[in-house]
C-alpha cells in the first residue's frame, strides 16, 4: 500500500510532474502511463515487471518507463521503498527530443534500466531543486534539466544529440557578458543568455562552454561572487543587501556559495 504520495506540477516546465511515493506491502498492481516516466528509488528496492521480464530498482539505477508501457511494482524482500519520478508529458519529451537532437522525429521509446550512481545523485538533487521557489527557472536547474535529460536519452540509446560544432563568436560572447555585468541582480535565465546570440538552449550551452570552458551557471555564479567581495570590501553594506545586490536571492545560498567558493563566511571576508 501507499504510505503517503505527492506529485509537484512545475509550472515553469509544462508537462513535467515530479512525484514522490512511499510503499510498504504490496506496492501497486499492472497498470500503465500516458507520460514518460524517469524513475528512482532513495530508499529500500523496488521489483517490477514489464513485458514478462522481472528487473530490481535500487541505489544506483534508474528505470525509464515509456507510454503505454503496462508494469506493477512491489517491494523487494518485503521493506518499504521510496520511489521518485520525473512525469514528462509526451508533448514534452517530444519538443525536448528535438530540442537535443537538432530535429523534429518519433521517439521510439522503451523500457530501460540503467545503473548510474552518480546520475541517480544527480537526479536526485534536480528533482529537490526543481521543487523550490526559484528552482526551475534558476540558471543553474535549466542547465542541470537539460544537461541530465540529454545523458539519458543518450544512454537509452533512444537519440543521438546533435553534433554542436565551433564557438561564440566575439560578438555573442560581448553581449552575454554584457547582460551578466548589467542584470546581476536580476534572475538570468538560460532562455535569457541564448536568445542573446540568436541560439537553442542546447546549442549554446555546448559552444559556451567550449568557449568559455565553464558552463553557463558556473561563470555567473562566479561573476556573482567576484562582485560580492567588492561590495564586502568597499561598502558596509548588512551581508544579506549584498546577497541580493548580486542576485542571489537569500541570504543562506549567499553564504554557502561564498564558503565553498573562499573557504570563509562573508562576514569574515570584510574583517
Amino acid at each position: 500500500m501507499t504510505e503517503h504520495a505527492k506529485y509537484h506540477h512545475v509550472s515553469e516546465v509544462p508537462g513535467l510532474v515530479l512525484g514522490s511515493a512511499r510503499f510498504a506491502d504490496i506496492g501497486f498492481d499492472r497498470h500503465y502511463h500516458l507520460d514518460f516516466h524517469i524513475g528512482f528509488v532513495t530508499e529500500g528496492i523496488q521489483r517490477h515487471r514489464s513485458k514478462g521480464e522481472s528487473f530490481l530498482l535500487g541505489p544506483g539505477r534508474i528505470a525509464l518507463m515509456p507510454p503505454g508501457e503496462i508494469h506493477d511494482g512491489a517491494s523487494e524482500g518485503g521493506g518499504a521503498y521510496t520511489l521518485k519520478t520525473f512525469r514528462l508529458s509526451q508533448a514534452l519529451i517530444a519538443g525536448m527530443t528535438e530540442e537535443i537532437s537538432g530535429q523534429p522525429r518519433e521517439l521510439e521509446l522503451t523500457s530501460v534500466l540503467l545503473k548510474d550512481p552518480r546520475l541517480v545523485g544527480n537526479l536526485r538533487g534536480l528533482h529537490e531543486a526543481m521543487q523550490q521557489a526559484v528552482g526551475p527557472g534558476s540558471l543553474a536547474v535549466q542547465t542541470q534539466w537539460i544537461t541530465l535529460l540529454e545523458r539519458l536519452l543518450r544512454q537509452s540509446r533512444a537519440i543521438t544529440p546533435e553534433s554542436i560544432p565551433g564557438s561564440l563568436s566575439a560578438l555573442q560572447w560581448s553581449r552575454v557578458r554584457d547582460y551578466c555585468f548589467s542584470h546581476i541582480d536580476q534572475r538570468i535565465t538560460l532562455d535569457d543568455l541564448a536568445g542573446l546570440c540568436g541560439l537553442g538552449r542546447f546549442p549554446f550551452l555546448k559552444q559556451f562552454k567550449r568557449t568559455i570552458g565553464m558552463t553557463p551557471h558556473a561563470w555567473l555564479l562566479r561573476l556573482r561572487l567576484e562582485r560580492a567581495c567588492g561590495l564586502l570590501s568597499r561598502s558596509g553594506q548588512p551581508i544579506v543587501d549584498v546577497a541580493h545586490a548580486v542576485g542571489f536571492y537569500d541570504q543562506s545560498h549567499f553564504n554557502r556559495a561564498f564558503r565553498q567558493a573562499f573557504g570563509v563566511a562573508p562576514s569574515r571576508y570584510r574583517t
